[in-house]
């Protein structure tokens, strides 16, 4: 005869805390997220582990959800039932699992912010013309002419620039390269931070310190939040802003979906999706169905099924 369900998870609790020594912090929230599992079987005359079956667990999730529990949230609590179960079995009491397979509902992607053109032209006035002023006017109009990543950016050397032809080679996420063209106003930008960036020996990076380094990511971060604020706006600005909006007012000039998800490397259409406000997923369907040689790799005719 098996104990109580408070009884098991009591037991369960304690040995988090003695055997495995979990944290506080841990402790409450696989406490309180077994708690309302025991709740949920009370109503339901549910009294013991053994007895909940995967399609109790499938409605404690949904129960979870319309109570309006965040995705992570749920697949915590799914996670402590888990291990809760693992538990259980170490002790002989049951070998089933019946949170095994099942997933927390999937969080709705949010769309990162992004900057109307005349808030645009207000974060890419310049705004001095120190050395400093100049470099990090150059990077803020790199960012918005060619949608770089940050890593990107901060990985340039002063040769991946052609001034001549207008274009930046990058190096993106998987080592890949790839070359994009650079703006005008981008490339007049970077030629007045190029004549005034101090000769440092050994150092090939496009945008430096003041210390003489490559800059930071992080530093890079800062100078665009307190660019930002000294702006009328008066909000931050973030890299990742920068090249959403980049890719944003290009498809809604264009409508080149394929276009855009080159420049910003991405390997996978569905990827280019939380960079705009449009439904990729539509756009992609009806270009791939209507062009001849648009057809992804791996999908079938119809007639060859």
């Amino acid at each position: 005869m098996t104990s109580p369900l408070p009884q098991q998870v009591t037991r369960f609790l304690e040995y988090l805390r003695d055997v495995r020594q979990y944290s506080k912090h841990t402790l409450s929230n696989y406490g309180r997220d077994l708690a309302r599992l025991q709740l949920f079987c009370e109503k339901r005359n549910i009294e013991d582990a053994v007895a909940i079956q995967p399609g109790d667990i499938r409605q404690f999730v949904s129960q979870l959800h319309s109570e309006g529990k965040q995705g992570k949230s749920i697949q915590r609590s799914l996670s402590a039932i888990r291990s809760f179960y693992a538990f259980l079995s170490r002790q002989g009491v049951t070998h089933h699992n019946p949170a095994n397979g099942i997933q927390a509902p999937k969080q709705p992607k949010r769309l990162p912010k992004t900057l109307d053109a005349d808030q645009v032209n207000l974060c890419l006035t310049i705004q001095g013309n120190s050395p400093l002023d100049l470099r990090d006017q150059a990077m803020a109009e790199l960012f918005y002419s060619s949608g770089l990543r940050l890593s990107e950016l901060a990985d340039l050397d002063i040769d991946d620039v052609d001034q001549e032809g207008g274009l930046v080679t990058v190096t993106g996420k998987g080592q890949k390269t790839r070359s994009l063209p650079v703006g005008k106003e981008a490339m007049q930008a970077i030629r007045a931070w190029l004549a005034v960036r101090p000769e440092i020996a050994d150092q090939p990076a496009l945008f430096t310190s003041t210390r003489g380094g490559r800059i930071s990511a992080r530093n890079i971060q800062v100078r665009l939040q307190k660019r930002g604020r000294e702006t009328s706006m008066h909000q931050d600005i973030h890299p990742h802003m920068l090249r959403h909006s980049f890719a944003s007012h290009l498809l809604e000039s264009s409508g080149d979906l394929r276009a855009v998800q080159e420049l910003l490397g991405h390997s996978n259409i569905s990827t280019t999706q939380i960079y705009t406000h449009l439904d990729f997923q539509h756009l992609a369907k009806v270009y791939d169905d209507a062009h001849p040689r648009a057809r992804r790799r791996g999908k079938p005719d119809e007639d060859d099924e």
